[in-house]
């Protein structure tokens, strides 16, 4: 009873969970380099050639990494997030034809009907990739795979709490 309170519990707050930590992850997901200054001596006298640069020497400092929002990490962390979206569907609508309750509220609205079901969570789906997308786009890297594996963290839990009910 006791870990069942808890699972529901978690359940409840799962979403502002992943909203405030996604809000708050953004400060500390971007990593800064600062540009290393050279320790040698300044001249201003004798000209541009003694200055010690890296810009003047044609040196360019070493670009970000890039990589393909459809690379083979994307691509498994998508049919992922797929797969545990279809099983919390299937659980879910499972425990409601049985005279269970949904416990998510944003769920509720649409567990009158498994046509309205479906399309929650296979919008659920559309919307964690088009939000790493759009992390990708904007060079937010790290979110773009923490949004898709927090996803998979809670659908994890969701379809354990449902299976265990």
């Amino acid at each position: 009873m006791c870990m069942t309170l808890l699972f529901a519990m978690i359940w409840r707050n799962m979403r502002t969970v992943i909203l405030l930590a996604l809000i708050g992850g953004t400060a500390s997901a971007q990593e800064i380099e600062m540009a290393k200054l050279n320790d040698g001596p300044f001249s201003l006298g004798v000209g541009l050639s003694s200055v010690n640069s890296p810009m003047l020497a044609g040196v360019l400092p070493e670009a970000p990494s890039y990589h393909k929002f459809w690379d083979n990490e994307n691509k498994a962390l998508f049919v992922t997030v797929a797969a545990l979206d279809a099983a919390d569907f299937a659980a879910t609508r499972s425990i409601l034809q049985n005279g269970g309750k949904e416990l998510n509220p944003v769920t509720r609205v649409f567990s009158g009907s498994t046509a309205g079901l479906a399309a929650n969570f296979a919008g659920e789906t559309i919307g964690i990739i088009g939000l790493s997308y759009f992390f990708h786009k904007t060079g937010h890297h790290k979110l773009e795979r923490i949004t898709s594996l927090m996803n998979i963290g809670t659908s994890a839990v969701a379809v354990t709490y449902d299976l265990t009910r």
